[in-house]
């Protein structure tokens, strides 16, 4: 059992990218990788306190109480630039919510809801909680036409999937790179976790989503798409298959510098896989400028 509380960076009412139909997403603090092209690094670490976010914060809706940074959500204006000031990608705004502080969100919004996913920073860092979550819910009447589903990177040993998957309907996976040295310079941990976590999750029909993320010069590389085509082949012909592709959004450090990957080259990639075979190919539904 955890605690019954959760850091939580962010929530949103609703989305319709975030799994099938209309969904409450629930943005958990804190990551197990440290992925360079990551377009939400405020979520990887854990506030440190240092208060280099209370100097650049225009409303003076963070403070440092004693040893701590607190946030009053009264005078913020949302304007991020804690995010950005932040030297431990952290996020000083993250509320401590508890299952049932949850249950009260879900409640409100029901009605318009097809479901719960949660994301992160890495929602299984948190698995406790979400055993919690998804185990209340499912306990609930008047939230049992809500599916529950996981965002998440894989990085998790069997034993922890066997644990939420009773209480899971899916979950959406990102891999990030084949080459396990590229896997490791681009998240700084090995793939081998996420990998097994993909063959563990299709096996036991809860892959909703196979997700890849084109880089150029990286993981659009010939050898890296022949071996996402080997992985949907092996993970069986109703894999759900998701191309995203590297933009700059969010992105701090080196990566920021990279080459986006363009339209046309994902489009293309697409094409080369389903002449490999691979019939369903999802591409991005919104391209950014």
């Amino acid at each position: 059992m955890s605690d019954g509380v959760a850091a939580v960076s962010k929530f949103l009412t609703w989305s319709v990218v975030d799994g099938p139909g209309n969904r409450f997403v629930l943005f958990l603090q804190g990551c197990n990788y440290r992925c360079v092209t990551c377009h939400n690094p405020h979520t990887i670490g854990v506030c440190s306190d240092c208060g280099a976010c209370v100097s650049v914060c225009p409303s003076g809706a963070l403070k440092k109480s004693g040893s701590k940074v607190v946030h009053d959500p009264g005078p913020c204006i949302s304007c991020d630039s804690c995010l950005s000031a932040c030297p431990t990608r952290a996020n000083p705004m993250v509320r401590r919510m508890t299952v049932a502080d949850v249950l009260v969100l879900l409640r409100r919004n029901a009605p318009f809801l097809n479901g719960l996913t949660v994301s992160g920073g890495e929602a299984t860092v948190h698995l406790d909680f979400l055993i919690d979550l998804f185990t209340a819910i499912r306990a609930a009447p008047d939230l049992a036409h809500l599916t529950l589903f996981i965002d998440s990177n894989g990085n998790l040993p069997s034993e922890g999937w066997q644990r939420v998957l009773p209480v899971t309907d899916g979950v959406m996976l990102d891999i990030k790179a084949f080459d396990p040295e590229r896997h490791r310079r681009l998240t700084g941990a090995d793939n081998d976790l996420s990998l097994a976590s993909a063959r563990l999750l299709a096996e036991a029909g809860k892959l909703c989503e196979l997700r890849f993320l084109l880089i150029p010069g990286e993981t659009d590389r010939p050898e890296e798409i022949a071996a996402l085509s080997n992985l949907v082949h092996e993970l069986g012909p109703d894999t759900h298959l998701r191309l995203n592709a590297f933009q700059h959004h969010g992105v701090r450090g080196p990566a920021a510098t990279w080459a986006p990957m363009s339209r046309a080259a994902v489009e293309a990639t697409a094409e080369v896989l389903r002449a490999n075979g691979i019939a369903e190919v999802v591409l991005p539904s919104v391209w950014l400028p």
